[in-house]
């Protein structure tokens, strides 16, 4: 009688465990790995090429790519260095380098660090230690000291807030030299 009760215990402890553990666990499982700040994946020797109505717009290289995509605040990083060539209406070609980089997937904001270089296909040249650049409004800023280099003008300057041709810009304390051209139809006569 007692092996009897034994043997029964032993059924219904077996069997409870294996209903218990066909829990469906999925739920507790997705909620660890939302929580977790891991990338969902790392991409080596990259190169994306960006198109807009079959035009190359962008070809961007790096040695590595790290995806956060998975994150609420979305992004992606480029932890060794980027290299990017942007490509005009008329094809001519722009080129961005910097020894590290993060591309706000949402807000479309990229933050480039460390030897920032941009280098237009005029020769004009910009270097600075970070700089913003917004996607959106392709609009350029940074806080950083800065050096600006094209055929009109070779300066060195605090802070900079421009458009991305450097048609309309701000800057803070400028020390260096700027051309200044002045034409008969802009002298006026009192």
């Amino acid at each position: 009688m007692i092996i009897e009760f034994l043997k029964n215990t032993i059924i219904v402890v077996i069997t409870t465990s294996l209903f218990i553990s066909c829990y469906d666990n999925s739920k507790v499982i997705s909620e660890i790995e939302s929580n977790r700040q891991e990338p969902i994946g790392t991409a080596l020797n990259i190169r994306m090429v960006y198109t807009d109505s079959l035009k190359i717009q962008a070809i961007l290289t790096a040695p590595k790519h790290v995806d956060y995509t998975n994150l609420d605040f979305r992004y992606a990083e480029f932890p060794e260095g980027l290299k990017v060539v942007f490509f005009d209406e008329n094809g001519n070609e722009n080129e961005v380098l910097a020894d590290y980089g993060i591309l706000y997937n949402d807000t479309k904001l990229i933050d480039l660090k460390g030897n920032v270089q941009l280098k237009s296909f005029t020769g004009s040249k910009l270097n600075t230690s970070q700089l913003f650049w917004d996607a959106e409004s392709e609009w350029l800023f940074t806080e950083e000291p800065f050096k600006y280099q094209d055929s009109d003008y070779n300066f060195n300057a605090l802070r900079l807030d421009t458009n991305k041709d450097f048609t309309k810009f701000q800057t803070g304390n400028l020390i260096g030299t700027i051309t200044v051209s002045e034409t008969k139809d802009t002298i006026v006569k009192k």
